[in-house]
């Protein structure tokens, strides 16, 4: 990851660890931390731990970015630090972010678990920011493990220090559990028995999250909160999904995530592949966005059947998430890669429903982040967005699909009849609304 980013990092056992170390050593307590509400509660919990007030930015619609332009100026003024999410993979406008940041004098963190493979700006995502966190759960797959990289070198062995003083001390128990858990997962695949497990554990009383967010706990949690920063109080909340979250790691934990880094550009190039294959559908691009066509480097505007001539490129929301750009930053005849999202959020008219298609088919669909944070936590907890219309909608019909499963997928959905979604008025995008559906490529 050093020579990816050309920083040092720190590994350490999961990015929300990383995260918390980084806010402790860069934010006093009391500070305020701008952050996105379409995003895992555990991060929310996160920033509480370090005795931190979390603020809610305004997004934009089509791809649940930090919409730079929404936020207040009262709100810059009163902040401590930014916090990007880069949801899914989609980069977060980390350039003029950084330069906000750097006029502001507030440290700007960048949250790349979804985004390990990412460009912004011409640059990999997390290597604008003071500080930067990645899992190696996500993409790489190894379930355990994280980076924590830095942009000043000095302060490396400072936080590598913090790191080892936070850490949990290694159990035998948790070790053997993870050493077996690739066996056991496959097993549950190969038999398709993914939904009975989930149901059982439901049954049990052994499933953390009964919704797509875990139980506030309102009393306890202002309990913990009046007392942060305190990760230990915090523990209930922050451990949800990975109890192992801050524990020593031995050597089967260090073994696989070796063997999983060394296939992460293997792994990248399908997740492109994949990637490509889910923009170019309708329920990317035709979400009540996208479509328009700008001329080619050479060309001009308005000749042609359709106001163009030469070799056109269709620019719109499909152009747009997935590939680091914003609605402004597409010129003609620009070359816009795709990038390796970690999930591709089509944005469907029922969620619920496209969700249940899928899963009679034996996909599983994860990483929900509704309600948005401001709606789940409350004016106790958060700031609220100044303008949240943008984080419900989205939030409400994104349906996050693994692009390693992209053409299943699609096939799925175009067999279930799901129909994009409609944006509903007042809610603009980066272009007109498509004619008919959109292209499918198979």
């Amino acid at each position: 990851m050093r020579d990816r980013l050309g920083r040092e990092c720190v590994y350490v056992p999961s990015c929300r660890f990383g995260l918390y170390a980084a806010l402790r050593h860069w934010c006093p307590p009391g500070g305020r931390v701008l952050m996105s509400p379409v995003n895992d509660d555990v991060i929310f919990f996160v920033v509480l731990a370090a005795g931190l007030r979390p603020v809610q930015a305004p997004l934009k619609p089509w791809d649940g970015s930090i919409d730079i332009d929404a936020v207040p100026a009262a709100t810059w003024g009163g902040l401590s630090a930014v916090l990007t999410t880069n949801l899914y993979g989609n980069p977060d406008p980390a350039p003029e972010l950084r330069r906000r940041c750097d006029a502001l004098g507030i440290v700007l963190f960048e949250d790349a678990a979804h985004a390990i493979g990412s460009e912004v700006g011409g640059r990999p995502v997390g290597t604008w920011g003071d500080a930067s966190v990645f899992s190696l759960s996500k993409h790489v797959g190894a379930h355990a493990g994280g980076i924590l990289s830095v942009a000043d070198p000095g302060v490396r062995d400072v936080l590598e220090k913090a790191c080892e003083e936070l850490l949990a001390p290694r159990r035998a128990t948790a070790e053997l559990a993870y050493a077996i858990r690739p066996y056991a997962e496959a097993a549950v695949r190969a038999l398709r028995l993914r939904r009975a497990a989930w149901a059982t554990l439901r049954l049990l009383g052994m499933a953390e999250r009964a919704e797509i967010r875990m139980p506030l706990r309102p009393g306890a949690l202002a309990r913990a909160v009046a007392g942060a920063p305190d990760l230990d109080a915090h523990d209930p909340w922050v451990r949800v999904d990975m109890h192992d979250y801050r524990l020593r790691s031995g050597r089967f934990r260090l073994a696989r995530v070796g063997r999983k880094l060394a296939r992460l550009d293997d792994v990248l190039a399908d997740c492109r592949a994949g990637t490509e294959l889910l923009l170019a559908t309708r329920w990317a691009a035709g979400a009540g966005y996208g479509g328009r066509r700008l001329p080619s480097a050479g060309s001009e505007a308005g000749g042609g059947a359709d106001g163009a001539v030469g070799t056109d490129t269709v620019v719109g929301a499909a152009e747009v998430v997935g590939r680091g750009l914003g609605a402004g930053e597409v010129r003609a005849g620009d070359d816009v890669p795709v990038q390796p999202l970690f999930r591709v959020p089509l944005l469907v008219a029922d969620r619920d429903a496209a969700m249940a298609a899928l899963a009679r088919r034996g996909v599983v669909v994860g990483y929900l982040y509704d309600p948005p944070l401001d709606d789940y936590a409350g004016a106790e907890f958060t700031d609220p967005s100044p303008a949240p219309e943008a984080a419900r909608w989205f939030a409400r019909h994104a349906l996050p699909v693994d692009p390693l499963r992209a053409r299943e997928v699609i096939g799925i959905l175009e067999e279930s009849g799901v129909r994009p979604a409609e944006p509903p008025a007042g809610l603009s995008g980066p272009g007109p609304l498509p004619e008919g559906p959109g292209p499918f490529r198979g």
